[in-house]
């Protein structure tokens, strides 16, 4: 409650000072595969931003607008490309990626199905992905939009997010989530307002919660013992929406956090203030 206050206070300070109600929550740009590209437009008016294909973020004011472009962990180093739209005409704005190395995970499972599914779960699997896809592409057009995020459980980052995985030395997607270390059964807080798009139980991820915040940002909440939220409920930040388990591919009790922008899971300790 009192950071959340400081919060308010703090952004409130700075709306009057300058106008701009972005730049106190303005996620730290990381330039690099699973980060955030934070590209200025100039444009009078509110443009419209694309990149491969996912509309983009764009927050601000007239003459200073921020495209924030989440940056997928399959990107190649090198210069990439933002398509922006001003209402009169196309243009295209440029920005470079470096590259970043990320660690190697070797994880043991021992259900064997988790890792090498059989056709039933196959089947199963194949209905879940598109409910999971359509949440993930969700797109809510508000400038009510809170970047700095809260860690949505207490506990040790366990697994950071863009770990090269293998599972019983099988390789496998990349690590898309921070993974956050805590005790079956404790709360787990939303961490920031927003409106929940989609709960369900699925093979991999176990019960997991959406939370659509407005232009493409996404958080998700997966492995979870219990869900106290249904689609379609408004939370605020802080509003507890479910507990810590151990459901889906999991090896123990954690909570598995992913913040998406523009359908691109990103790094969310990119957007946690330094008084979390």
């Amino acid at each position: 409650m009192k950071n959340n206050l400081v919060k308010f206070l703090l952004l409130l300070l700075f709306t009057g000072l300058s106008g701009k109600i972005y730049a106190q929550t303005l996620p730290r740009a990381e330039n690099v595969p699973g980060g955030l590209a934070v590209v200025t437009l100039n444009d009078d008016s509110r443009p419209e931003a694309f990149y491969k294909g996912n509309r983009v973020m764009v927050i601000g004011e007239a003459g200073d607008w921020k495209a924030i472009v989440g940056v997928p962990l399959s990107a190649k180093p090198g210069t990439h490309r933002l398509q922006v739209n001003n209402g009169s005409g196309n243009a295209i704005h440029h920005f470079d990626i470096a590259d970043k190395e990320y660690a190697s995970q070797h994880i043991t499972i021992k259900d064997k199905r988790k890792v090498n599914p059989n056709p039933l779960d196959m089947q199963r699997i194949n209905k879940e992905t598109p409910l999971i896809k359509k949440a993930k592409a969700t797109w809510t057009d508000t400038d009510n939009i809170n970047l700095g995020l809260s860690v949505p459980v207490e506990g040790p980052y366990s697994s950071p997010f863009g770990l090269r995985r293998f599972f019983n030395e099988q390789p496998r997607r990349p690590h898309s989530g921070l993974d956050i270390a805590a005790t079956e059964g404790s709360p787990i807080k939303a961490a920031t307002a927003g409106k929940v798009i989609n709960t369900g139980e699925y093979f991999f991820n176990g019960n997991t919660v959406f939370i659509d915040h407005g232009q493409g940002m996404i958080t998700m909440y997966c492995h979870m013992n219990s869900i106290a939220v249904k689609a379609g409920q408004q939370v605020d930040e802080g509003e507890i929406i479910g507990t810590v388990g151990q459901t889906g591919r999991v090896t123990g009790a954690h909570l598995h956090w992913s913040v998406i922008m523009n359908n691109t899971m990103v790094d969310p300790l990119l957007f946690i203030q330094a008084d979390d």
